[in-house]
């Protein structure tokens, strides 16, 4: 124990105390598990939610891909899933499927970081983040039903053309592949770009000023400033916004089957036209589950592999 002199006085003070620490309240031996079977309590529902709503309808898609597709199905290895390497429905299936990956991906990430950069501090922002932003909120049945109406033989497109003259360049667009499937990624791009531009939006009002103005006083120009400064700071918002394009992409189904239906023939499918179009219409459940699985695979690939490589080190999954 120490002893203290008061400068004033010049005398001894009174001894200081020293501060006791605090103690950890004793647990018993068995207060680990007490806690753990509250913690598992509470996660109980959400697992068994979870369990009951994703887990076991993928366990009996997967167990019905292995039965062939007759009245008194029968087992037959992996048959169903041979058929993506000889059907060529099922190989142009996943070739549409990786087109519209990457359409989905490039366009609405691009032009979504695009129009939040010009839009960003504009006296028209509100009203032009606005007009992207509607077709967000329009349903996917919705979205086809005017495309419909702009890429018919007699559309709006045709018609705009030939009154400018251009009748030349009028097509046949929901007709001739690849074009088709081309025209209906940039349709599916119209309305997904309205939420890359809210996520892009809120990334650009977290950079902070004072580092714009520190680039602009080194001489750094608008692009050296985006590329340097801003475009390393959205990296978190790019995550999410590519992580859902990459979705949207794997499992486009509403607006193709809408405008087109797969068609003509079935050369506008993707693997979840193709599931669907296996199991309901030509009555053949097996190849549809097949497709299903393959799906549910790619799907989970894709976003793990992704996310991975981008998320940082403490946050890899």
């Amino acid at each position: 124990m120490s002893v203290t002199t008061d400068p004033v006085r010049g005398r001894r003070g009174l001894p200081h105390a020293r501060p006791e620490r605090p103690t950890a309240p004793r647990r018993g031996p068995g207060a680990p598990w007490r806690e753990r079977l509250m913690s598992g309590g509470f996660l109980l529902p959400a697992v068994i939610l979870v369990a009951v709503v994703l887990i076991a309808p993928f366990c009996y898609t997967l167990y019905r891909s292995l039965f062939s597709d007759y009245t008194h199905s029968t087992f037959n290895d992996f048959a169903n899933y041979g058929a993506f390497f000889t059907d060529p429905n099922l190989l142009r299936s996943l070739e549409n499927t990786l087109m519209w990956v990457g359409g989905a991906i490039v366009l609405p990430t691009g032009m979504g970081l695009l129009i939040a950069m010009l839009t960003n501090a504009t006296r028209w922002s509100r009203a032009a983040r606005l007009a992207v932003t509607i077709p967000y909120a329009i349903s996917g049945s919705a979205v086809a039903v005017v495309w419909n109406f702009m890429l018919t033989s007699d559309g709006a497109v045709n018609g705009a053309l030939k009154g400018l003259g251009l009748g030349g360049l009028a097509g046949n667009w929901l007709l001739d592949w690849p074009g088709n499937t081309i025209v209906m990624i940039i349709a599916s791009s119209w309305q997904a770009t309205g939420v890359a531009v809210i996520l892009f939006m809120v990334g650009l009002q977290g950079v902070p000023p004072e580092t714009l103005e520190a680039a602009a006083l080194d001489g750094a120009g608008p692009w050296a400033r985006f590329r340097h400064v801003v475009f390393p700071q959205l990296r978190p918002v790019s995550i999410i916004v590519i992580g859902m394009s990459l979705v949207n992409g794997l499992k486009a189904f509403d607006l193709i089957f809408v405008l087109t239906q797969g068609g003509p023939g079935r050369a506008t499918e993707t693997l979840a036209v193709s599931m669907y179009q296996e199991t309901f219409l030509f009555l053949r459940p097996g190849a549809g589950a097949a497709i299903a699985v393959l799906l549910t695979i790619i799907v989970l690939l894709a976003s793990w592999t992704y996310l991975r490589r981008q998320l940082p080190t403490q946050g890899k999954v």
